[in-house]
C-alpha cells in the first residue's frame, strides 16, 4: 500500500464496491491515518460536514452544478456500502481531515465547453453557456475499475484470464463477495500496473484523455499538498484504475504545468437524494452498479447470506401470489451451494442463487425472475437529505408541500387517484399540475373525466426521480414557490407562444393549476392571437381544450366565463371560414382534417351551447353539398348530420345515392364511403336502406374498379371493431347464401377457394 519512506497508503476501490469498504474500514482501523484523501470534488467540500447528520440518508449524492444555469451538472452518488462513504464518516468520527482531491468540477465543466472558453482563466459562465445534450444534467465523470478495457472494463483481461466471461464477474467473486482482507489493495495495485502497461491501448476521444490526465495530475497535486503541511500517514481512496498513476509521481513541475490556466466555471454543492436505480447501470451512470440491492446484502449480511436472500425472495414470490414453499428453498439453497462448490466458491454468489431460484422455485421460467431483479437485485430505496443542506427556496417550497399535502416522494411507480371533491385531493392536483407547467415530471396524468371514475377523479401515476432536482433548481428562475414559478413560467410560454392549439392548451393547463395570477396574461395572448389567426385547422384544435375547462370547471371551482368568451369569439369564426378550408384538399390534408372535424364537433356536442352547436350544424350542412370539398369530408359531414338527426334516413339515403351513383369516379365515392361510415359499421347493421345502398354500390362496381378501390374499402372496414366486422360478415354471408336447388354445373370446390381470402378481408374468424 505504501513504500517505508512515503506518507501515502494508496487505497484502490471499486466506486460502490461492499467488499472494498468492508476492507478498507479495517485497513483504516489498522492505519489509523492522519489524513484521508478521497477521489471527488473538491466544490463539494463544504457538504463533508453534513455526512454524520442522521437525516443524510444514503443513497444520496453530492451535486455540483451551475448556478447560473443548473443543467449543467455532475452528481457524485453514494450508497451505505460505498467504501467513499464509509471512509468518510470513519473520519469524521474521530475528527481526522478529510478532502476531495478530484480535479473541481469547476474546470472539469470549462473542459466541456466550447474551445474558446478553454483559453485560461476566469471564464464567465454566461459568455460560454453550453446545456448538457438534450437538457440532462452531465453526469460526474468518474472513471474507475469499469471504464476501461475490450468491453470498456480493464478487468476483462483478468478476468478472461482467470475463467471468467468478462471483469465483472470476476471481480465480483474474487473482492466483492468474499471477506475483508488486508492484502487486497496491494493485489488491486498490481494488477491495476499491469492492465495499465501491458493491456492494448483505450479508443478514447481527445477530450477524455485530456480529462484523466488532469484528473490524475490534480489528484497528484492534493497529496504533495498534504505531505508539505506535515501529515504522515495519509490514506488515499481513489479508483482501482487511478493507483498506478498516484504511486508513480512525476515531479512536481510536470503536473503544475498540465494544470496551469485552466478555465473555470462558478458552482455550488448540495446534498441530494439518490436511488438504487439511479445507482444501476440502468440509469447511465458510468460508475454505477449493476446490482446494488444485492450489495447492499452482502454488506448487511453477517451470517450465511445465500439463506437470507432466498428466504427474502420467498416472500416477496409469495407476497406476489407466487407459489413458494419452504421445501422449495430449503432445496434452492441445496442446489446453490452445490454450485458454488463445482465452481470453487467459498459460498453461492449471485449467479449461483438466481440459477437455483429459476430453477426449483420458477421452474426455468424467466418471467418471475424479473420481480426478483426489480425488487431485490436492483431496488427501490430512496435515500433522504437532512433539512439543513443547501437548497433553493422552491426546493423547500416543494418539499413544505409534499409534507402537508401528505405526497410523499417515492422511487417506485405509484398510482394516485384524486378525489376533486375533496379539498386535499384538489390541492394536489393543483400541485402536480404546476409542478408539470414546470417541466418537473413527478406525475404523469392517467386518465381524466369519463375515462376514470368521473369528471370529479384524476389518476395521477407519480415516481420521483433523483434528476427531478436539476429540473426544481433550473426552474427556480422563475420565482421562489411553486405557484410563483408556475405562474410566472406560462405567462413567459404565453408570450412566446405563436400558435392557437398551444395556447388553449396552456389556458387549460393554467386553470388546471389554478393560477389565477396567469389566467389574465394567457387569455389575452390567446384572444390576440385568435383575432389575426386565419388556419381554421388551428382555431379547431383550440376548441375541445376549451371546452374541457368550460365542462369542468365547476368541479375545480374555476370560473369558466373567461374560456366561454373564448369560444365565442373562436367558434363562430371557426364554422365560417370551415367549408373554404375544405374546398382544395388532397388525401392525407383531408385525413388531418377528418381528425378536427371529429374532435371539434364532439366537444361541442359535450359542452352543449345551442348558439355554438346552431353555427357550427350551418358549416357541416355546407359541407355535405357535393363537389364543394373532398369526398372523405363531405361524406363525414353527412355522417355526423346524420347522428345528429339533421337529416333523415331518406335524404341520407339519396345523398348516398347520388355519392355513390355509378356515373360517379369510383376514386371519391369510394372516400365519401370512407367519410360516411367513420370507422364505425353500426350504421349499416342498423340501417337496412344502407346497407342496401353500399350493397348495390358494391355490385355495380366493374372487375378493374373493384381491383383499384379494394385498399381504400379496407382501409374503412379495417378500422371498425371486430364484432362489427363479425356481424357484417355473417349479413354479407346470409344475404349471399347460395340457393337450395344447386346448380348441375356448379363446382363446389372452387367454390370455396375464395373463402379464406373473404375470411381475412372481412376479418371473420374460421
Amino acid at each position: 500500500m505504501a513504500e517505508a519512506s512515503s506518507p501515502f497508503h494508496l487505497f484502490g476501490i471499486r466506486h460502490h464496491g461492499p467488499g472494498c469498504a468492508r476492507s478498507l474500514l479495517r485497513a483504516l482501523e489498522e492505519l489509523q491515518p492522519d489524513c484521508l484523501l478521497v477521489e471527488g470534488p473538491p466544490d463539494g467540500e463544504e457538504m463533508l460536514a453534513l455526512l454524520l447528520d442522521e437525516g443524510l440518508v444514503p443513497p444520496v449524492a453530492l451535486l455540483v452544478y451551475n448556478p447560473d444555469d443548473a443543467r449543467e451538472a455532475a452528481f457524485y452518488p453514494f450508497a451505505a456500502f460505498s467504501p467513499e462513504w464509509n471512509a468518510l464518516r470513519f473520519a469524521l468520527e474521530r475528527q481526522i481531515p478529510a478532502r476531495f482531491i478530484d480535479l473541481p468540477a469547476a474546470h472539469q465543466f470549462a473542459l466541456s465547453r466550447p474551445d474558446e472558453a478553454k483559453t485560461g482563466g476566469e471564464t464567465p459562465a454566461a459568455k460560454t453557456e453550453t446545456p448538457a445534450p438534450d437538457g440532462d444534467a452531465e453526469i460526474a465523470p468518474e472513471d474507475d475499475a469499469e471504464d476501461a478495457g475490450p468491453s470498456g472494463d480493464p478487468l476483462d483481461w483478468l478476468g478472461r484470464a482467470a475463467g471468467y466471461g468478462d471483469g465483472e464477474a470476476w471481480w465480483n467473486h474474487m473482492v466483492e463477495e468474499r471477506g475483508d482482507s488486508l492484502e487486497l489493495f496491494a493485489a488491486i495495485r498490481e494488477a491495476m500496473s499491469s492492465v495499465r502497461n501491458e493491456a492494448p491501448a483505450r479508443v478514447r476521444t481527445a477530450l477524455a484523455e485530456q480529462r484523466e490526465a488532469l484528473r490524475e495530475a490534480h489528484m497528484r497535486k492534493c497529496l504533495r499538498q498534504a505531505q508539505k503541511e506535515g501529515f504522515q500517514r495519509i490514506a488515499v481512496v481513489c479508483g482501482a484504475w487511478h493507483v498506478p498513476a498516484l504511486a508513480e509521481m512525476p515531479p512536481a513541475k510536470v503536473d503544475n504545468e498540465l494544470l496551469k490556466g485552466l478555465a473555470k466555471i462558478k458552482v455550488a454543492a448540495t446534498w441530494v437524494p439518490w436511488s438504487y436505480h439511479n445507482l444501476s447501470f440502468s440509469s447511465g451512470y458510468g460508475a454505477g452498479v449493476a446490482s446494488p440491492g444485492w450489495y447492499e446484502h452482502l454488506w448487511q449480511s453477517a451470517g450465511d447470506r445465500a439463506i437470507g436472500w432466498l428466504a427474502r425472495a420467498a416472500r416477496l414470490f409469495r407476497d406476489d401470489g407466487l407459489d413458494c414453499s419452504s421445501a422449495h428453498i430449503i432445496e434452492a439453497v441445496r442446489l446453490a451451494e452445490a454450485l458454488a462448490a463445482l465452481r470453487e466458491r467459498p459460498q453461492p454468489g449471485l449467479d449461483e442463487l438466481d440459477e437455483a431460484l429459476r430453477t426449483v422455485v420458477c421452474m426455468g421460467d424467466d418471467a418471475p425472475m424479473q420481480l426478483i431483479r426489480r425488487q431485490m437485485i436492483v431496488g427501490d430505496r430512496l435515500g433522504r437529505t437532512p433539512e439543513t443542506a443547501p437548497a433553493v427556496p422552491l426546493q423547500r417550497d416543494l418539499a413544505q408541500q409534499q409534507k402537508s399535502l401528505r405526497l410523499k416522494a417515492e422511487a417506485t411507480q405509484k398510482t394516485l387517484d384524486l378525489d376533486l371533491r375533496q379539498a386535499n385531493d384538489l390541492a394536489r392536483s393543483h400541485l402536480l399540475h404546476r409542478l408539470n407547467l414546470l417541466d418537473i415530471g413527478w406525475g404523469s396524468l392517467s386518465r381524466t373525466g369519463r375515462s376514470a371514475k368521473g369528471s370529479f377523479h384524476e389518476i395521477w401515476t407519480l415516481q420521483w426521480a433523483p434528476e427531478l432536482v436539476i429540473a426544481l433548481i433550473d426552474a427556480s428562475r422563475w420565482g421562489n414557490s411553486v405557484r410563483q414559478a408556475a405562474g410566472n413560467r406560462a405567462i413567459d410560454r404565453a408570450q412566446a407562444a405563436d400558435s392557437l392549439p398551444e395556447l388553449s392548451e396552456l389556458v387549460n393547463q393554467v386553470l388546471l393549476a389554478d393560477l389565477e395570477e396567469a389566467i389574465a396574461p394567457v387569455s389575452q395572448a390567446l384572444e390576440n392571437l385568435a383575432a389575426i389567426a386565419s388556419d381554421v385547422q388551428q382555431l379547431m384544435a383550440a376548441v375541445p381544450p376549451l371546452v374541457n375547462v368550460a365542462r369542468y370547471g365547476n368541479v375545480r371551482q374555476t370560473d369558466a366565463g373567461m374560456v366561454e368568451h373564448l369560444l365565442d369569439r373562436l367558434v363562430p369564426r371557426a364554422a365560417i371560414g370551415l367549408p373554404g378550408a375544405c374546398a382544395a384538399l388532397d388525401d392525407a390534408a383531408a385525413e388531418t382534417m377528418r381528425e378536427h372535424l371529429v374532435a371539434t364537433h364532439q366537444a361541442l356536442r359535450l359542452l352543449g351551447r345551442q348558439n355554438l352547436l346552431e353555427e357550427w350544424q350551418q358549416a357541416l350542412h355546407r359541407l355535405t353539398q357535393l363537389g364543394s370539398c373532398h369526398g372523405l369530408i363531405c361524406g363525414l359531414a353527412s355522417r355526423l348530420r346524420f347522428d345528429e338527426q339533421l337529416a333523415s334516413p331518406e335524404q341520407t339515403a339519396q345523398a348516398m345515392s347520388q355519392a355513390l351513383s355509378v356515373g360517379n369516379e369510383p376514386g371519391p365515392a369510394a372516400a365519401w364511403l370512407d367519410g360516411f361510415l367513420n370507422r364505425s359499421g353500426m350504421v349499416l347493421l342498423h340501417d337496412p336502406q344502407l346497407w342496401s345502398m353500399v350493397d348495390d354500390w358494391l355490385a355495380g362496381l366493374s372487375d378493374d374498379s373493384f381491383t383499384r378501390e379494394l385498399p381504400l374499402l379496407r382501409r374503412a372496414f379495417a378500422a371498425f371493431s371486430m364484432p362489427e366486422r363479425r356481424q357484417l360478415g355473417e349479413r354479407a354471408g346470409r344475404q349471399g347464401a347460395a340457393p337450395k336447388t344447386i346448380l348441375a354445373d356448379w363446382d363446389a370446390t372452387r367454390a370455396e377457394k375464395p373463402l379464406p381470402l373473404l375470411r381475412l378481408l372481412l376479418g371473420i374468424e374460421s
